[in-house]
């Protein structure tokens, strides 16, 4: 739907107002082919509101979104959502499907395969070389519902590029993992996104340590403002984190990741 030189996403002073509350307020953000942003706030600062918007989920109140060059408002927001890769650790999933057959969803974009649909040779192919790249193929053929949540987030990744969107947003994808399953997503994500060097991503979390080492930009996100955007070593600093989450906050940077400290009984700030 793009070419390389397009932007991926475009937000431009965009306001969203539910139930009378106001939970985005003049947001702008232009995300381009090949760049990798993660989304950071406390909870509460509108990261999930605007990851809906970015994935064709919901309309803006104000304001003008447009996703892989269609505008929301005058597109089908269904179609368009055929070209977006959405992982949601949440993913509702019942039947009892194995890892490869999940990933195969991703293919008719639906949570169980389509009765009388079967997948051709090459579909087949690139489901195996996606779990391949994350890292599952000694699970392949293990059900969903004997899987640890970090097997299940890498396999929700494959099934999620299935479609070979062009954007790729995942919320909080680290939700609920240990330090060895959280470490083991991350690699993943590093690994996929040095062989898709198109693709563009989105990824919402709130612990500076899930941030991956390919993380090109950053947004920091505070009662549904942007409180700072740009180049991730930028933004991801000691000022503007304990800025953003009203506490004193001291980051360090070494190979690629992010740790966050805190002195033991520091206060909030301006208190």
């Amino acid at each position: 739907m793009t070419d390389g030189s397009s932007p991926v996403l475009e937000v431009d002073g965009v306001d969203f107002v539910r139930v009378g509350r106001l939970l985005l307020h003049d947001v702008s953000l232009t995300v381009r082919s090949g760049e990798h942003w993660v989304l950071i706030g406390p909870n509460g600062a509108g990261k999930t509101t605007l990851l809906r918007l970015l994935g064709a989920l919901q309309h803006p109140t104000r304001g003008t979104v447009r996703v892989l060059g269609h505008q929301l408002g005058k597109v089908d927001m269904r179609d368009l959502r055929t070209a977006i890769g959405h992982v949601d650790p949440r993913h509702p999933l019942e039947w009892p499907l194995t890892v490869r057959e999940v990933v195969l969803t991703g293919a008719t974009n639906t949570i169980a395969p389509q009765q009388r649909w079967r997948p051709n040779a090459q579909q087949l192919d690139q489901a195996d070389a996606l779990i391949e790249v994350l890292g599952m193929t000694p699970l392949r053929d293990n059900r969903w519902q004997t899987l640890s949540s970090g097997e299940r987030g890498r396999a929700l990744i494959a099934r999620a590029l299935m479609p070979e969107p062009a954007l790729l947003l995942l919320d909080e994808p680290a939700t609920g993992l240990d330090l060895a399953a959280r470490e083991q997503l991350l690699t993943g994500l590093d690994t996929l996104r040095a062989g898709h060097p198109q693709l563009a991503s989105v990824l919402v979390t709130h612990h500076l340590e899930e941030i991956p080492a390919s993380t090109t930009h950053a947004v920091l996100l505070r009662g549904g403002k942007v409180h700072a955007q740009g180049p991730v070593l930028e933004v991801v600093t000691s000022e503007l984190i304990s800025g953003c989450f009203d506490h004193p906050v001291q980051i360090s940077h070494d190979t690629g990741r992010w740790i966050a400290r805190t002195e033991p009984g520091s206060r909030r700030l301006g208190r």
